[in-house]
């Protein structure tokens, strides 16, 4: 069975988000408060290399935190805001 294509981008989204926020590995780890399964630094290095995919809800909690559209992560055309978190706009 193949695999699904992943966001060839997706890893440097990651790691552009957590240094933005100034944040550690263990930092971002704290700070996505996933509480789906255990998390640890050597996975978020995994994940920013592009040798793994978080699952769908890690990518949520990465978005959230960030204040931006989960199809930001998704979608290989399209770039991160300058400003990380982005500012919130109104709905």
């Amino acid at each position: 069975m193949a695999r699904r294509p992943a966001p060839k981008r997706l890893g440097e989204k990651l790691l552009q988000i957590r240094t933005a926020l100034g944040l550690s590995q263990t930092g971002i780890v704290e700070r996505l408060d996933y509480q789906e399964s255990p998390l640890y630094a050597a996975q978020i290095s995994n994940f920013e290399q592009g040798k793994r995919e978080p699952p769908l809800q890690l990518l949520l909690a990465y978005a959230r935190l960030a204040n931006i559209p989960l199809e930001i992560l998704a979608d290989d055309e399209l770039d991160l805001p300058a400003q990380l978190p982005a500012p919130r706009t109104r709905r």
